[in-house]
């Protein structure tokens, strides 16, 4: 069973920063840390284009950019799983899950950037993600912040 989790950061800092920290190479495994310290992606940004989202020992999640407006908005498709670099969009255990959407909206707001995050997960990460992404989004936050 699915559920949407969502999460709302207020950073003091311009949202053009905000989207430079959450999207790029080197400040990206910084914020996501919490949820895999070491994690990294391989893609670009860019509406339509594939992305693999990976750990030190190359598992995670396959995806796609199912939308992109820059410093606005961006919608993660998240499509299957990869195990030791091999892509599973097919098996029963993902199609119960694939697809889900990662989305982020930025919006401005006095002083700097409010961040909404929406997540589609399955019940059985809730904790998971309850604990990780207050963790995440506070590391983006000092990241931004500190800049």
């Amino acid at each position: 069973m699915k559920k949407t989790l969502t999460f709302k950061e207020t950073i003091a800092a311009p949202r053009a920063l905000v989207w430079e920290i959450l999207w790029g190479h080197e400040t990206y495994p910084k914020w996501t840390a919490p949820f895999c310290d070491g994690s990294r992606f391989e893609g670009t940004w860019e509406m339509g284009s594939k992305m693999r989202f990976l750990d030190p020992d190359n598992n995670g999640m396959v995806s796609e950019i199912a939308e992109n407006r820059p410093r606005e908005f961006m919608s993660i498709r998240h499509l299957g799983e990869i195990h030791k670099g091999d892509e599973d969009t097919t098996s029963d255990s993902v199609t119960a899950w694939a697809p889900v959407h990662e989305n982020y909206t930025l919006k401005d707001m006095d002083g700097g950037t409010e961040l909404l995050v929406e997540s589609e997960i399955l019940v059985s990460y809730e904790d998971y993600m309850l604990d990780s992404f207050p963790k995440a989004l506070q590391i983006l936050k000092t990241l931004c912040e500190e800049r």
